[in-house]
This record gives structure tokens, C-alpha cells and sequence, in this order.
């Protein structure tokens, strides 16, 4: 089986760059060890049984402005992406962050379908798993539900696990392969079927992007951001961090407090926070770009078992210059608000859609050039709303 991948897809496995992999990579932390059978077999059933993507690899085309197509690896093996690690003593954070940072800076075989999952045994006593995948595969929205897609609402659900016979890949899965499973990420049906790229498709993108002219030209006449401490050269080599869990129940306080939402105090405490480095630096303090991604998928339906990416790419200027929390929070609620009700999310997929159309030595230039205007990427993924168990 194989189709071809729409265009937007296409331009993000072309944005790959040694400096720059995208890559999707998630850490899920763990109380307990797992038991590495038992969770091989939930990966098995609840994702690459459920989304053929995962079974699937990708093929370039030979032949010029034709883009690449999904096809099935004829030599798919679980083993080939299902990995188990140690962590050095003293199996610490910061033993998984280096383990991560190595993983972040190494690229996928396109030999083979492009994600890998790891099982990190020994952590703090319990386990972690980190995920791999290419942006080609998804957006950031729809790989969070097909993780939650592996995890139960009930801890003892699993028990089942062995008697349940596991779901044939063809059927796209109208129901669920086990009892009690999260239904977040459940697809019953395709839903908007991936666009075909084609010359009417082309012409059709080219006339959305026309009727919102005003707005395609002020996103690709954004002036690039200018230089400080947070820019520079970009390196093959990744540092990554985490923080600890911040109380969700005191940012919303704050929020409602201000009529904002979470996503503006949190945006305005990063502002703040680059403010206070960019100081110590001795770097100019002004506004910086941060490219926001903007959701274009409805979170009420089902995903599609071809999943896909369905987002824009905004620019929201944060108020790094600006002193006072209040005020930066003031600052932030505005703009994000005015994104809001304007046409920069569609727009700009529409843009990225037909970039993905064009030969990609010209894709490489706009990308680049479209990248070259942000200084940051700032996301918030929902999570579950309840405790969740794997």
C-alpha cells in the first residue's frame, strides 16, 4: 500500500537539518520499572496496529515536482524501533537529560519508517520512555493523543492484555483493541482525507493565500529578528532541560485573576525570564520572535489513521523589553488575542502547504528564509485531565 504525502507534510520532512532534525522527541516518566514485553506489546496493538504511518516508510520520487509517497517497509520489524536502555549511575536526571540531548542530535534512517522508541530502565528507581518521531509523520497535537492512545484510564487494565487478541492493521480500527483504553485517540473513520498534491490543489492554495494577500504578505515581510546572546551560528550538538512540575492550579488563579489565559502567563513568564538572561549577557533587550504553532485541528473529532500535520505558524513578537510581569502579561494577552482573531494560523499553512509543492532547493530558500525570523518556538500540548496509566 502507498500514497503520497500531502504537501504540507512533504515540506516538513524536507525542513531536516543537521543543525536543525525535526524530530519530535517526548519523555514519559515512570514510579515503577516496566516490564519491557508487556509494553513492546502495547506499542504494537495500540500504535503501529492502529496508524499505519508507523509501518509505513518514506520513498522520494524520481521524478521532478512529484512528492514523496508512504509506502509499506516490506522488512517492518518492532524490533528495529523499540530500543532498551541503562542509564549510567547515578541513573539521575541529569543521566536521562545527556541520554536525550545524544538521541536529539541524531537523525532517523528514511531506510526505514521514521520513529524509534526507547525504554530507559533504572531511572530514579522506576523508568522512562523516550519517543522519536518525524514531524512528516504528525503534528504536535496529534502524536500527544497517540500517546495517551497507549495509556488506560484504569491501572489494572493491562491484566487483559494477554488474553486480547491483537487488531489487524487493515481495518482501521473502528473500535478499541483493548477494554477500558483512553478514548482520546480513537480514529472510527479517515477524517479530511490528506490532500492530494496536484495541480488544482496548487491553484486552489494559491488562491486562498490571494484572498488573504495582505496577510501572507506581512508574514513573509516580517524582518528577521535581530542578533543578541539567544542567536548565533547553530550547532549539530543538543542540550535539553526540564523543569519540575509547575502547579497548573496557581497558573490558572493567575490567569483568571487577569482574564488571560495559561498560555499568556506562561508566555509572559518566558518573556520575563529572557529579559532577566539577555540582562546578565549584556545583550540588547527589545522584542523577540517567537514562532507560536496555531492548532487547525478540530481536538472534538477522532483523529485520521493517516494522521498528518494541520497547523499554522505564527509570530508572536514577546515582550522581552517590557519591565513588569503585569505589564509583559498585559503585552502578551493582547497579541495573542489579536492572532486569534486573525487569519495568521490558515494563512501561514497554506503558505507552508504550497512551499511543500515546489522543488526543494527552492523549498530549502523560503524555509530558511520563513525560520531566519524567529529567535524561539513556543508550544503548549495539552495533556489528560485525569491520571492515566501504562
Amino acid at each position: 500500500m502507498s500514497d503520497r504525502l500531502s504537501s504540507a507534510d512533504a515540506a516538513w520532512l524536507h525542513m531536516d537539518r543537521p543543525t536543525n532534525l525535526m524530530i519530535i522527541n517526548s519523555v514519559l516518566l515512570f514510579d515503577e520499572p516496566l516490564d519491557v514485553e508487556r509494553v513492546t506489546e502495547v506499542y504494537r496493538r495500540r500504535m503501529v496496529g492502529r496508524y499505519q504511518r508507523f509501518r509505513q516508510r518514506v520513498v522520494e520520487s524520481h521524478l521532478p515536482l512529484l512528492p514523496p509517497q508512504w509506502e509499506d517497509d516490506p522488512e517492518f520489524d518492532l524490533a528495529h524501533h523499540v530500543h532498551v536502555r541503562a542509564l549510567p549511575a547515578p541513573s539521575d536526571r541529569a543521566a536521562l537529560q545527556a541520554l536525550v540531548s545524544d538521541l536529539m542530535a541524531t537523525p532517523l534512517d528514511r531506510n526505514r519508517p521514521l520513529w524509534h522508541v526507547y525504554l530507559v530502565e533504572g531511572f530514579e528507581g522506576g523508568a522512562a520512555i523516550i519517543t522519536r518521531m518525524h514531524h512528516c509523520i504528525a503534528d504536535g497535537i496529534a502524536l500527544a493523543q497517540v500517546m495517551l492512545s497507549l495509556t488506560d484510564s484504569d491501572a489494572e487494565v493491562e491484566q487483559e492484555l494477554a488474553s486480547t487478541p491483537p487488531p489487524s492493521p487493515s481495518h482501521g480500527l473502528a473500535r478499541q483493541a483493548l477494554g477500558g483504553v483512553s478514548r482520546l485517540a480513537v480514529g472510527a473513520a479517515r477524517q479530511g482525507a490528506h490532500v492530494v498534491s496536484s495541480p488544482a490543489y496548487a491553484a486552489s492554495l494559491a488562491g486562498a493565500i490571494g484572498r488573504d494577500g495582505a496577510t501572507a504578505l506581512r508574514l513573509l515581510m516580517t524582518p528577521a529578528d535581530a542578533a543578541t546572546a539567544l542567536k548565533g551560528e547553530p550547532g549539530i550538538d543538543r542540550r535539553v532541560a526540564w523543569s519540575a512540575p509547575l502547579s497548573l492550579a496557581t497558573i490558572k488563579t493567575a490567569a483568571h485573576a487577569h482574564r488571560a489565559t495559561v498560555n499568556d502567563v506562561l508566555l509572559a513568564a518566558v518573556s520575563g525570564a529572557l529579559r532577566h538572561y539577555l540582562q546578565d549577557h549584556d545583550s540588547p533587550v527589545g522584542e523577540i520572535q517567537a514562532m507560536v504553532p496555531f492548532n487547525l485541528r478540530d481536538l472534538d473529532q477522532p483523529l485520521p489513521r493517516t494522521l498528518g500535520n494541520k497547523f499554522g505558524l505564527v509570530f508572536l513578537p514577546l515582550p522581552v523589553g517590557t519591565s513588569g510581569s503585569y505589564r509583559r502579561l498585559i503585552a502578551v494577552h493582547q497579541r495573542m488575542h489579536e492572532i486569534k482573531n486573525g487569519r495568521d494560523g490558515a494563512v501561514s499553512y497554506g503558505v507552508l502547504s504550497l512551499t511543500g509543492l515546489t522543488p526543494e532547493p527552492v523549498e530549502r530558500r523560503i524555509v530558511d528564509m520563513f525560520s531566519a525570523k524567529g529567535t524561539a518556538v513556543m508550544t503548549n500540548v495539552p495533556g489528560p485531565r485525569e491520571p492515566v496509566y501504562l
